[in-house]
């Protein structure tokens, strides 16, 4: 059967603008009026062919990236038995900026749901709640260095500081396991240095409690945790009324008190009195929110690491304790903290000195 040329003319137009219009090039030859008899005489001969330059690059690109995935094993196969110490830092940095970039989908995911189902940040569930917290507390640290490498060749100035002051300058996205227990010590130890004074405050301060019964009580509180005691939660909680007003209210602590305070939480002293305060005040609500979430959850659904590190932002390094007294520890804690209104939140950065200078963990350092 023969076909004019002004329509063959006019259905390869149509068929080229079809293939412009859905972003691909196609070559196609479409015979609408090919009679079954022709495809009889023919049946080897496909009446429609399409070369699509999508699928080809999804071709080259799966090519290219098993190339790439091939060499970059082979490099780090030649970097783990020729250079083992230099193949562990490498491997360390990939998987951290691995996390870090899962971290930011995270918390983009976490920001998107505030903001189209209008939920608060003290409605999130736990652990969103805290990877809001630990994400913009890594990006505080990281964002300076970023712009340290600005300027050229400053990256390999970066490198070799990095290397030799990964505390200092890391987050611990980019520490090994070893680095993660032995910095977490560190600065734990710096935290255990203001134990002493914020006890010292605090009996000093409680001569100035008018009510005989409370004084009483903040001073045998004090005593007993100087002599290497640990309170329980009904002693903690029978001076929860002195925190709410002067002169042990987050608004009226002295500055002397306030800046033995602030390394407890990791907050710098080198700042006036008045942004020490107010860095206090919304650092303990933040925390107060958290363990509202993490009652809400039931700690008994934190991994153990999770339990580890509520433990350590909370004044405890639990790594010497096991899993058993980690529980424990925070198990008294959330009773304290739950139990506490938010004009008494003196009370609970307090107990960040109270409920750990002498458990188990550091009985043992000492």
């Amino acid at each position: 059967m023969a076909l004019s040329c002004s329509s063959l003319c006019s259905r390869l137009s149509l068929t080229r603008l079809s293939g412009l219009s859905t972003n691909r090039i196609t070559h196609c030859f479409y015979l609408r009026d090919v009679s079954c008899q022709s495809r009889s005489v023919f049946p080897g001969l496909p009446l429609c062919r399409h070369f699509t330059s999508s699928k080809v690059r999804r071709g080259i690109g799966r090519f290219v990236s098993s190339k790439f995935q091939w060499a970059n094993a082979k490099y780090e196969g030649f970097l783990k038995r020729r250079f083992p110490r230099f193949f562990l830092l490498y491997h360390t940095f990939k998987e951290g900026f691995r996390m870090l970039f899962q971290d930011a989908r995270e918390v983009k995911r976490i920001k998107k749901k505030m903001l189209v189902k209008g939920v608060k940040l003290q409605d999130l569930p736990y652990r969103e709640m805290e990877k809001l917290r630990q994400f913009r507390r890594d990006l505080i640290k990281v964002i300076p260095l970023v712009i340290i490498t600005i300027p050229p060749f400053a990256n390999y100035l970066i490198i070799f500081l990095m290397y030799f002051f990964p505390r200092q300058l890391l987050i611990p996205h980019f520490w090994t396991s070893r680095q993660q227990l032995e910095f977490r010590k560190v600065y734990h130890s710096h935290r255990t240095q203001h134990h002493q004074p914020v006890l010292k405050e605090l009996e000093d301060v409680s001569h100035q409690v008018k009510n005989g019964h409370l004084q009483g009580l903040l001073k045998n509180l004090c005593t007993k945790v100087q002599r290497g005691g640990n309170p329980n939660v009904s002693e903690i909680l029978a001076v929860r009324s002195l925190f709410s007003k002067a002169p042990l209210a987050m608004n009226t602590m002295r500055n002397s008190q306030m800046r033995h305070i602030s390394p407890l939480l990791f907050l710098t002293t080198r700042l006036p009195g008045f942004l020490i305060g107010r860095r206090l005040n919304s650092h303990a609500v933040e925390l107060f929110q958290l363990d509202r979430a993490l009652s809400r959850m039931g700690p008994h659904q934190l991994s153990e690491w999770e339990l580890k590190q509520a433990c350590y932002v909370r004044g405890m390094n639990a790594d010497s304790l096991d899993t058993s007294q980690s529980r424990e520890w925070l198990s008294q804690w959330l009773q304290v903290s739950t139990a506490l209104k938010e004009s008494e939140l003196s009370l609970l950065l307090h107990c960040m000195v109270l409920m750990s200078a002498n458990y188990p963990s550091a009985v043992s350092r000492h």
